[in-house]
């Protein structure tokens, strides 16, 4: 069962217990606005810390620790590149969630009906 499944029947079963506590974990880090702020610039392209401070414009340290949030909820990745290290949001799932909150966001502040 998957969410883009569209024969409609998928609401009418309750995933399985570890994925819905999976995506409840995915869905407490993205409660945070500096953590909402930071996975839609790595969205876009890698950052590395201090990039992304200067960015948020939050001390480094604070930036490391939301993004160790962030890849414990398996939603940033990261790699290195020489003596740096490059986070990005992790694939697209992660993007289109993002993106879909946003929307929601956006439709719910300034009262565009909802769609499909």
């Amino acid at each position: 069962m998957y969410a883009h499944d569209e024969s409609g029947d998928q609401w009418s079963h309750l995933p399985p217990d570890d994925q819905v506590e999976a995506a409840s974990t995915a869905l407490r880090m993205l409660a945070d606005p500096t953590r909402m702020r930071m996975l839609w610039l790595i969205s876009g392209e890698e950052y590395d810390v201090a990039s992304l401070a200067a960015a948020v414009d939050i001390a480094r340290p604070a930036v490391s620790q939301h993004l160790a949030k962030l890849k414990l909820a398996g939603l940033v990745t990261q790699r290195r590149d020489g003596r740096r290290i490059l986070y990005r949001a992790r694939g697209g799932h992660v993007r289109r969630l993002l993106a879909e909150v946003m929307n929601a966001a956006d439709h719910h502040l300034h009262g565009i009906p909802d769609h499909d």
